[in-house]
């Protein structure tokens, strides 16, 4: 039998907003760049930059698709798209 993967206990919850998450991800993304992060710290920033990257991607989406719908005249929250 398989076993199943644990959770990361040690990954940090995604922010709540879209404004949050692209600030963290402006600031890790300047920390990378600085070249001032070690090795095993920029492999860790880079998937937390992934991350971050995926959730800020989902809620433009569903913006894109309630401005979709608004141009249809019908009216949806964006997090039921």
């Amino acid at each position: 039998m398989a076993r199943s993967a644990k959770p990361d206990t040690n990954t940090p919850a995604l922010p709540a907003t879209y404004e949050e998450a692209l600030a963290e991800l402006e600031q890790l993304v300047g920390r990378m760049e600085s070249g001032a992060l070690p090795l095993d710290q920029l492999s860790t920033s880079y998937a937390r930059g992934a991350q971050l990257l995926q959730f800020c991607r989902t809620r433009l989406e569903a913006v894109e698709q309630q401005v979709k719908l608004l141009e249809d005249g019908q009216l949806k929250r964006w997090d039921e798209a």
